[in-house]
């Protein structure tokens, strides 16, 4: 049987997603939203729930933009580089629901991330080598943006600024309550049972 390359995708990250379960709090705290100091870091401005979804639609040219940079500052590396890992830490963006429900438990992470992209966006804006393009690329978003009202479309964490000194954290126990989560989880780890079998059954059958 061959299985969906969506589903196979997410169970080749399986077992990386529960490494990032397990990984100390010290080097990657749940965002609190409480009154506490903003942590460390460079500040990242929240996102709305619509301007998040358009966003997401050019993730891709804002890192095929950022990735054409010989010359960077550590704003750019440090923006770039949490954006990436904040992206690893939503499951890639594969698991359904992530974007446009509010109730995902990878909802407030994936607003995490993308507020990261328009950041760096922002920011290649002011750099000599990137201005050009990087304006452009706004230009682009923003007349979307007005096209899809997205500034009007909220949700509860559509007030929500973050930092590069913070990794927002998908809520793991909110999986198993969120109905299409825990469904892409058990076809996560039926996709590994039927491959494992497939790999150790040809090997029996090769021995026998």
């Amino acid at each position: 049987m061959r299985w969906p390359p969506r589903f196979c995708a997410l169970a080749a990250n399986f077992f990386l997603a529960a490494a990032l379960f397990v990984m100390p709090a010290a080097s990657a705290q749940a965002h609190s939203g409480s009154s506490a100091p903003p942590p460390p870091g460079i500040q990242i401005p929240s996102l709305t729930h619509g301007q998040m979804a358009v966003i997401a639609r050019y993730r891709g040219d804002i890192l095929d933009l950022a990735q054409s940079q010989t010359v960077t500052d550590p704003t750019f590396r440090r923006l770039y580089n949490h954006g990436n890992l904040q992206f690893t830490y939503c499951l890639w963006g594969l698991m359904p629901g992530s974007l446009g429900d509010e109730e995902s438990p990878l909802n407030e992470c994936s607003h995490a991330y993308l507020a990261a992209a328009k950041a760096l966006l922002t920011h290649m804006a002011t750099m000599p080598s990137a201005a050009h393009d990087a304006k452009a690329l706004i230009s682009d978003i923003d007349a979307d943006m007005v096209r899809s009202g997205a500034s009007w479309i909220l949700c509860q964490f559509s007030g929500e600024s973050f930092s590069t000194g913070e990794v927002i954290e998908p809520r793991w126990r909110g999986m198993f309550f969120h109905l299409p989560s825990l469904a892409a989880l058990l076809a996560a780890i039926a996709a590994l049972i039927a491959a494992a079998w497939s790999i150790f059954g040809a090997r029996r059958v090769r021995a026998a």
